[in-house]
């Protein structure tokens, strides 16, 4: 992928441009699952040569001998899984992650006994539901890159 694609935390404070970006995977690991607060993280591999922080930077976390993760100090989001062979990026912090289709699981022995049936469960939906959450306001980053955030000091 040579595009140049966007991305940052959910409050702004860390934003990136990438280019020659690899391949999309998740991991089940439990380190993973502890990073992101969820089921299994989702990473995409970068070169670093073509990865700029274009506001703010990550914070680092060692979570084992041979790994740093980087996260928003400010907000909490999971930006980076750094190791020796290179960085990934959290697909999820991308503008776009619908981009970024995982091509390979890692890990997978270390999955959640349930995570094969997940997808499996039926939908919950509801109007009115649906027009509460509709409601809300968002003050998060928008997934588009900004001079100045918080937009009121635009």
């Amino acid at each position: 992928m040579s595009e140049i694609f966007s991305g940052g935390c959910q409050c702004g404070a860390v934003r990136f441009q990438a280019a020659k970006l690899g391949r999309p995977s998740i991991c089940h690991c439990r380190m993973c699952q502890k990073q992101f607060g969820s089921f299994f993280s989702a990473l995409v591999t970068a070169d670093q040569a073509h990865l700029t922080w274009t506001r703010g930077q990550p914070k680092l976390f060692r979570s084992s001998a041979k790994v740093k993760r980087g996260f928003c100090d400010k907000c909490g989001t999971p930006l980076t899984y750094q190791h020796a062979d290179g960085v990934e990026l959290a697909i999820g912090a991308f503008d776009n992650p619908a981009a970024f289709e995982p091509a390979i699981q890692v890990k997978h022995d270390k999955r959640l006994p349930w995570i094969d049936t997940l997808f499996e469960k039926p939908a919950f939906t509801s109007p009115e539901q649906e027009a509460k959450w509709d409601a809300v306001e968002s003050w998060q980053h928008p997934d588009f890159d900004t001079t100045v955030w918080p937009a009121e000091d635009e």
